[in-house]
């Protein structure tokens, strides 16, 4: 025990030592949290819509109010064709075009029949699903107006009425979805990087073939090298979570004890990741570079921004060996649920496996020689 207090009084010295770590550690991951969380969005506001109104009816200039009225939506020009329209959507300065076709005002009271054509610069497939669902639910709901206007809302009856709920996040804030995630996000980079670089600035620096002449134990030597970035992205979490509650209002639903047990051991995993990349390396170029390219895959398949739900199977068969995906489903269940043990005691189980996994390779592949 007396050597692993050694191994850890030196490791908290070299931390506090470096003039690069502290920042790394203590204001890049606030950093990243308050940009990712506003920016990291599938959202889509501010859409630039062009406008080509051949009708020329107040009908026709009411409808071109409901998307100027509508947050998501900046018209940025009102044109006198189709193919000056689509030129704006040619050059990129705007990505949808609504084309009012002449007798639309006539055809919409008489009839109650009348179409407009809305088109989608779709290069971005995800973003253009959600432009055209927002013009068409404007547009639809432009049309029941109408249709009550015309025939009278007495006549207008529903056959069935719907009454929405939405349970865990109300408002339907992307930003409540997204936090939880992006802290296990930083957390993850924290851990795994710093734990990476951390032999391997020993053996960069000459001073493992001092430690290996000594009589300290593989197993003691790694657990004095794990502890202090464990104990740093704890501190990293809950600086996240007051972060979470203080900036974007954010709470935790559920217990806040059993978050921090759960992260403890999800911190096994990355940290006997980082520590095995660092055994395996010799520069820290090497280990940077490995450790990215593993963290790049974890982070596209952990569900933190697309539901792994809807991933190949073959997708979300190998997602079962991504340890980010299981704490980010964790978080959120905790978080914003106010999930107990029970309702996901299979995934904590599953990370138990991994920290014991990794643990002991990153404790075998050490090589103490001198």
């Amino acid at each position: 025990m007396t050597r692993i207090l050694y191994i850890l009084q030196k490791e908290f010295i070299q931390v506090l030592r470096d003039k690069s770590m502290l920042p790394m550690i203590l204001f890049i991951p606030v950093l990243q949290l308050l940009i990712l969380s506003y920016t990291a969005t599938f959202e889509i506001r501010n859409i630039r819509l062009v406008v080509c109104d051949l009708d020329h009816s107040s009908e026709s200039r009411e409808l071109a109010g409901k998307f100027k009225g509508s947050s998501f939506y900046n018209i940025v020009n009102y044109v006198q064709s189709y193919d000056e329209g689509a030129e704006w959507l040619k050059k990129g300065t705007a990505e949808q075009l609504l084309v009012i076709e002449p007798g639309f005002a006539k055809n919409i009271i008489h009839t109650g029949d009348a179409s407009v054509l809305l088109t989608t610069d779709a290069i971005n497939g995800s973003a253009a699903s959600l432009m055209n669902a927002y013009g068409t639910s404007i547009i639809n709901q432009f049309g029941r107006e109408m249709a009550v206007t015309a025939t009278g809302s007495a006549q207008l009856r529903e056959a069935l009425r719907i009454e929405p709920q939405f349970w865990y996040n109300p408002e339907l804030d992307y930003k409540t979805y997204m936090v939880p995630g992006i802290l296990v996000l930083l957390v993850t980079i924290i851990g795994m990087f710093l734990s990476a670089m951390n032999v391997v600035r020993e053996k960069e620096t000459g001073t493992i073939e001092q430690i290996n002449v000594t009589p300290i134990r593989k197993y003691q030597f790694m657990t004095g090298k794990l502890l202090p970035f464990w104990i740093i992205a704890l501190f990293e979490l809950a600086f996240g979570l007051l972060i979470a509650r203080v900036v974007f209002g954010i709470a935790v639903a559920g217990s806040i004890p059993l978050l921090f047990a759960v992260a403890s051991v999800y911190l096994l995993v990355v940290l006997g990741f980082g520590l095995l990349v660092s055994t395996i390396t010799d520069t820290m170029q090497q280990a940077m570079f490995i450790s990215w390219f593993f963290m790049v895959i974890f982070i596209l398949m952990s569900g933190l921004f697309t539901p792994v739900e809807s991933m190949p199977d073959w997708a979300q068969w190998v997602n079962k060996a991504n340890p980010l995906a299981y704490f980010i489903k964790i978080n959120r269940m905790i978080m914003l649920k106010g999930s107990g043990f029970s309702d996901f005691s299979g995934l904590f189980f599953g990370l138990v496996f991994y920290a014991i996994l990794t643990l002991s390779l990153a404790v075998w592949r050490y090589r103490k020689t001198t």
